[in-house]
C-alpha cells in the first residue's frame, strides 16, 4: 500500500498541489477538526458510495491515526481505485485545518 507521511501530505498542500483527500472518519470527529477541502466519506459508508469516485483520480485517504484509512485503502484498491493512505493520520498532521 502507497503510503505519505502527515508532513508530506502537508508539505503537498503548501506547495499548493491539489489533493483529492477523503476522510473517513466518522461525523464528529470531522466537525471537530478537518483538512480544508477535504470529501468526507465515513469508512461505513464507503463501500455504497465509492460510485461517486473516479478511478482515473488518486485518492489520499485519511483518518485519525491510519488503520481505519489502511482499510479504506485496501477496499478501493481492491475495486480498481488509486489510493494512498496517510500514515499517522490526523493525529500526526500539523498544517491548516479548520
Amino acid at each position: 500500500m502507497k503510503q505519505l507521511t502527515a508532513k508530506e501530505v502537508e508539505a503537498k498542500l503548501n506547495e499548493g498541489k491539489a489533493l483529492n483527500i477523503i476522510d473517513v472518519r466518522e461525523v464528529d470527529e470531522v466537525k471537530a477538526r478537518r483538512i480544508p477541502g477535504i470529501t468526507h466519506i465515513p469508512l461505513g459508508l464507503l463501500e455504497f458510495r465509492m460510485h461517486e469516485l473516479d478511478k482515473s483520480k488518486e485518492y489520499v485517504m485519511v483518518c485519525r491515526s491510519g488503520g481505519r484509512s489502511g482499510r479504506a485503502c485496501q477496499l478501493l484498491d481492491s475495486h480498481g481505485f488509486k489510493v494512498i493512505n496517510m500514515a499517522g493520520g490526523m493525529d500526526a498532521y500539523e498544517g491548516k485545518t479548520e
